[in-house]
């Protein structure tokens, strides 16, 4: 599965298991294939690919977050689903 997702892109995201959940937002700084990630093939059959973002406000401790992208679609932060939605571009 592609991803729509590129790097420098900003998106918005809750962990949708939190027993708060709130809205925070991340930019994309890496998207790689299982094969860049240093998969074998038969994690295909389970995610798509991985995308590495810093969370907003970036600071100098800035934590890389990994979200991974199952092939049904649903999206996780650290095992937990999240929702994510893409903002628009800038430009």
């Amino acid at each position: 599965m592609q991803s729509i997702i590129k790097i420098g892109q900003r998106f918005k995201f809750t962990v949708l298991t939190d027993d708060v959940p709130s809205e925070r937002q991340a930019v994309v700084i890496r998207v790689l294939s299982n094969r860049e990630e240093g998969f074998g093939l038969d994690v295909d059959q389970y995610m798509s690919y991985w995308v590495e973002a810093h969370e907003l406000p970036e600071s100098e401790s800035s934590t890389t977050l990994v979200f991974v992208r199952s092939t049904d679609g649903t999206v996780y932060l650290d095992g937990k689903a999240t929702d994510i939605t893409v903002l628009p571009d800038a430009d």
